[in-house]
């Protein structure tokens, strides 16, 4: 397992971390049995970083993982989110959905706390509301660190600029058919010395030969992003879901990327996950190929697109 600097805040993480969403349930039914097994075994291969939200399984994942980390709880980087889906991003709400958080994960602290899905609110209520209520988590020690999710990368930017978050998360912008976070939200963050954390580097499954249901319906993404996994097919090892690999690497050996996600409740694919984390990316003429393909070219989502990771 390889470890790196997370962002200014003088945490150290692991490249890989694991991603709370199926843990609650949101994938399928799972159980606090299956959880805590996967929890044990991410400590076991080194993971040292999960992240979670109250969204998740309703509360459920957060309250699986508190009963995994019973007594192992210092052995973890945890970030969790705020607010629940449908609930204003108050200064209000926002203390309360951390305070719920606490409770749920058996925790008196957080590593980090995150705004949850900008997209679904603004910049004005998250600069005079909810960064304003981190802050006073963090000052109250409540938090070690705080920072902002969105699927839209440019929504980070003017966040990253006002030098008050330590890290941002956003997902399907750093991945083998869609890299345009590197457009401006990877240079803006190293410059600012902000943590990035990438989610969904398998594209809502399309990488892995399995999209989710919910992109079916958008014909249009679905033309355009088979037509471009058919561009990196160079990349593709011959195993079963072949794309997963090249993928996983992508985001795992970026100097930029401070955590790559991996939501999974599978053992066997968190073992596999973890075994790419060893240093070893794409090589320089497979990633000089890669970046002549796509470059400003993001993927058109639609804008119902939640936070599956």
């Amino acid at each position: 397992m390889e470890y790196t600097p997370f962002g200014r805040t003088g945490i150290r993480v692991s490249k890989l971390g694991l991603g709370g969403a199926p843990l609650g349930g949101d994938f399928g039914p799972v159980t606090d049995e299956q959880v805590t097994q996967i929890i044990e075994m991410a400590l076991e291969l080194g993971i040292n970083f999960i992240d979670t939200a109250p969204l998740y399984g309703k509360g459920e994942s957060e309250r699986r993982i508190g009963i995994a980390l019973r007594g192992k709880r210092e052995n973890v980087v945890l970030a969790s989110k705020a607010v629940m889906r449908g609930e204003t991003y108050s200064y209000e709400n926002t203390i309360r959905s951390v305070e719920s958080s606490l409770k749920r994960l058996g925790t008196d602290y957080l590593d980090l706390i995150q705004m949850h899905e900008l997209d679904e609110s603004n910049a004005e209520i998250g600069m005079n509301e909810t960064v304003p209520a981190f802050l006073k988590l963090k000052e109250q020690g409540k938090v070690r660190a705080i920072g902002v999710n969105a699927a839209n990368p440019a929504l980070l930017l003017p966040f990253i600029r006002s030098g008050l978050i330590d890290s941002v998360q956003t997902f399907t912008r750093y991945m083998l058919i869609d890299y345009s976070a590197m457009d401006e939200l990877l240079p803006a963050a190293r410059s600012h010395h902000v943590a990035v954390i990438n989610g969904s580097v398998l594209g809502m499954g399309l990488l892995s030969d399995a999209p989710a249901p919910f992109l079916l319906g958008n014909q249009a993404l679905m033309e355009e992003a088979e037509r471009r996994i058919q561009a990196v097919s160079f990349l593709r090892k011959t195993e079963q879901k072949g794309l997963i690999e090249p993928a996983m690497r992508f985001s795992l050996s970026s100097p930029d990327i401070a955590v790559t996600l991996t939501g999974t409740t599978s053992l066997r694919s968190l073992s596999l996950n973890a075994s790419y984390c060893d240093g070893h990316g794409l090589s320089d003429e497979e990633m000089c190929q890669l970046l002549s393909l796509f470059q400003g070219r993001p993927l058109s989502w639609k804008k119902e697109m939640k936070d599956h990771g």
